[in-house]
């Protein structure tokens, strides 16, 4: 009985078919979407052979989502989510249908290609913030930490498995069969999206434009578990970061042996999936802030020892340990968000964790690089880990709610 209540809690996917549908439809989304990135960047390395392009690629997906995020989330408090997230599902659909044409018919040059690219992550800048709206909307709140768990374990599995298949399949149909299998997987989506009941914002409509998004902005600085919560992943990503310093590190401690390196990401992307797989030992714990503190606290710790550890299998070990913390951190500090936020507000802090998410992790990796070039690699990786512990433990001093609030 002790193991079954430390799994991953299927309950939300039981009583709710609801969400069922919205969650399959999702995860098969999220395996094509991830199939892709790597399309998209085998095509762009195909054409110009430039890494400064296909550089240009990744920014093609993430800039729209921080440029955009905030308004988009604003949109999302003013209309109909259910009826937005169709649209914004169907334009990410027209762009993947529109890559496969062209991937079957004939290469567009790469500036249009990147525009399609560019468009699409702009649908995804209006779609991410409104799907998460949802989940407190289609599960009681007992269920909020197991939904978003379930979440969190499909978006694993996409990291993880998608990419490989994507190498397959276009080795095996080409780019453009992998475009046409990611169209494909939105008929899911829609499967999905058409289940969903109308889901109008409750309360009073927020300002339009620029004004909405200042009141959503003055909502997360007032709100002090809220900011707190957004400031700790913020302080984890940005300050510890560790990936743009695994080829230093491998350089520098192993050997610079390539298997060695893969093996970095990869311990981490474990450590992620364990986690999930035995979040019911943390989703079903009363206070989500204390869990996110501690393991937040605890990515930092990873982090650091990994820097000194003596040889490569410890020091794999301790990135399990981070890949751990970094998910049983963000299904905790969304609990969080989600429970504290008022419905009329939920699309406007969705972006903005969307946006920590998306820009965090590149200020992270561009933060560690510099200091390494002025250092080391493990004098850049151990002083993001101790910075990570005491930004966590003055967050946690000056926000007595995150260790006090209570999901029950």
């Amino acid at each position: 009985m002790a193991v079954r209540h430390a799994l991953l809690d299927i309950t939300p996917l039981r009583s709710s078919p609801v969400f069922r549908r919205f969650w399959i439809g999702r995860t098969f989304s999220g395996f094509g979407s991830e199939m892709t990135i790597v399309a998209v960047m085998f095509q762009v390395w195909q054409a110009t052979g430039s890494t400064v392009w296909t550089g240009a690629a990744a920014l093609a997906q993430a800039l729209p989502v921080i440029v955009f995020g905030l308004f988009a989330g604003s949109l999302v408090d003013r209309v109909e989510r259910r009826r937005f997230y169709l649209g914004t599902t169907t334009g990410q659909a027209v762009c993947s249908f529109l890559l496969a044409v062209q991937g079957f018919l004939g290469h567009l040059p790469v500036l249009l290609l990147l525009l399609v690219v560019a468009v699409q992550s702009t649908f995804v800048a209006g779609g991410g913030p409104t799907s998460r709206t949802f989940i407190p909307r289609l599960l009681p709140k007992t269920q909020l930490g197991a939904g978003l768990a379930l979440n969190r374990i499909s978006f694993q599995g996409a990291m993880l498995v998608g990419p490989a298949l994507g190498g397959v399949m276009i080795g095996w149909l080409g780019v453009g069969g992998c475009y046409a299998i990611d169209a494909v997987t939105f008929l899911l989506a829609f499967y999905g999206a058409f289940g969903l009941p109308a889901m109008r914002p409750d309360g009073e409509l927020p300002r339009a434009g620029l004004r909405g998004v200042a009141d959503g902005l003055s909502f997360l600085l007032r709100t002090p578990i809220v900011r707190g919560a957004l400031l700790t992943d913020l302080a984890s990503m940005v300050l510890s970061m560790p990936v743009s310093l695994f080829p230093l590190i491998n350089a520098e401690r192993f050997g610079d042996n390539p298997r060695t390196l893969g093996l970095f990401l990869t311990a981490i992307a474990v450590g992620g999936v364990v986690a999930s797989v035995f979040s019911g030992s943390f989703t079903r714990l009363p206070r989500p802030g204390v869990v996110m503190l501690v393991a937040s606290a605890g990515w930092g710790v990873s982090l650091t020892l990994f820097g000194i550890s003596p040889n490569a299998w410890l020091g794999l070990g301790f990135l399990v340990l981070a890949g751990v913390a970094d998910t049983v951190s963000v299904i905790s500090r969304s609990t969080v968000v989600q429970l504290h936020t008022p419905d009329a507000l939920r699309g406007r802090t969705s972006a903005a964790e969307q946006i920590v998410g998306q820009a965090g992790p590149d200020v992270g990796n561009l933060r560690a690089g510099l200091l390494a070039g002025a250092t080391s690699g493990m004098t850049a990786l151990v002083a993001g880990g101790l910075m990570c512990v005491a930004a966590v433990a003055a967050i946690a001093w000056a926000t007595p709610g995150l260790r006090r609030f209570s999901a029950d």
